[in-house]
């Protein structure tokens, strides 16, 4: 298993039950597929250099997976599929 490191940006008006629902997504398929959330963060409302989607600005959300790296492959398609989440990035760590 591998370390991951995954950012996902939620519209900056996302709702506290918008974002349970994200955490609650990407926790239920990491640990269905044996892997393990070992941290998860908000890290609040940031500013955009650039306009995303009609966006100005967004809320960050943090997470340290540990991941075989086909479940790597899954959870980044399903996260892209995903309506509420302007963009996301998951890379391996070291």
């Amino acid at each position: 298993m591998g370390i991951y490191e995954l950012t996902v940006v939620l519209p900056e008006k996302a709702s506290p039950s918008s974002k349970k629902a994200v955490v609650d997504m990407i926790s239920k398929i990491v640990e269905v597929n044996g892997g393990k959330v070992v941290v998860s963060q908000d890290l609040g409302v940031k500013e955009f250099a650039n306009p995303i989607k009609k966006n100005t600005s967004g809320t960050y959300l943090y997470f340290e997976l540990e991941l075989e790296p086909k479940l790597a492959t899954i959870l980044n398609e399903k996260i892209r599929v995903e309506e509420g989440i302007i963009r996301h990035l998951l890379v391996k760590e070291g």
